[in-house]
This record gives structure tokens, C-alpha cells and sequence, in this order.
């Protein structure tokens, strides 16, 4: 899958964040792409949290799109890859896109998005977890935030109300 621009590839996560919470699961998604000759990008995994579905707390929608992308390539490093994620990525999410090499991330809503939505977020925000480590990922976070802070009042709506 072809996908212009990062606004696109951010409206493919909010869709399937969508498909995760008609799912029962929480309001994350997550894709990872690569850039193409075009200007554009392709589109190699595309995920949604699945924490409740397979009673997994690693299961979050950034994880499962690296695993995806791993099996998919046939490798464990995707250091020419981009990830677009619904939300600021958690302290396990980010060392994973740390350890797969993956160049930048793009999140939408933030970590204290999540917090307020009753999620038990730590408070360690991806530039924190950059400097402290000393990670040579790229972040830049907001992209469509409004957009994908509705996913959590949706959720909300829903009645899903399991946070973790």
C-alpha cells in the first residue's frame, strides 16, 4: 500500500485505532512505512492495540506493527522505516522503536492525553527517554493531535472503559 504524505499514513492509524476499539481493545494505532522514490511512502504494517484480545500487556499497537514489519522484511532492524502512532509512544514502545533502528516517530495525542484518558501511563515523555538514553530517533509529536484525542472519547463512548 502507496500512501502520500504522513497526514495520510497518521488517518491510516486513526483507522485502524477505529477497527481496534469496534474490537473491544483500547484506542491506539500504529503504522510503519518507508519512504519511496515518489515522495511518498510505503506502507509495510499497519496495527491496533490488542492488549485485551490476547491478554497481552506487550501488545500494544506500535509493538505488533514492529513485529509485522520484522516478519514481513525478514529482518530485526528497520532503520529505514518512519513510525506514525495515535499516541505519544509508551516507555516499552519506545525502546522497541529504538531497538529496531527506526528513524523517527510521528504521534498524535500525548502521553498525558492518554493519562487523562485513565490509562497508567508513566510520565516519561519520548524526548525525555531520547536524551536519557541517548536514542538517535527523531520525534515529532501533534500530528492531527485533535483528531486522534477523539479516538480516547470514542473509546469512551463505546463503554470500553478497561484501561491498564
Amino acid at each position: 500500500m502507496k500512501c502520500a504524505d504522513i497526514e495520510g499514513l497518521m488517518e491510516l492509524a486513526i483507522s485502524k485505532a477505529l477497527q481496534g476499539i469496534d474490537r473491544g481493545q483500547a484506542p491506539f494505532g500504529a503504522v510503519i512505512a518507508r519512504p519511496d522514490d515518489d515522495g511518498g511512502y510505503d506502507v509495510i504494517s499497519c496495527e491496533h492495540n490488542e492488549v485485551w484480545a490476547n491478554t497481552d500487556i506487550t501488545e500494544h499497537a506500535e509493538v505488533n506493527a514492529i513485529r509485522q514489519a520484522c516478519s514481513k522484511l525478514g529482518c530485526i532492524k528497520l532503520t529505514d522505516c518512519i513510525i506514525v502512532s495515535t499516541t505519544e509512544p509508551c516507555p516499552m514502545c519506545f525502546s522497541a522503536i529504538h531497538w529496531a533502528g527506526i528513524k523517527k516517530i510521528y504521534f498524535g495525542a500525548s502521553i498525558a492525553d492518554a493519562q487523562k484518558a485513565k490509562f497508567n501511563e508513566l510520565t516519561i515523555s519520548n524526548e525525555m527517554m531520547k536524551e536519557l538514553g541517548g536514542s538517535p530517533v527523531d520525534i515529532e509529536g501533534g500530528l492531527l493531535a485533535g483528531k486522534n484525542r477523539e479516538l480516547f472519547i470514542k473509546w469512551e463512548k463505546k463503554g470500553r472503559g478497561k484501561t491498564y
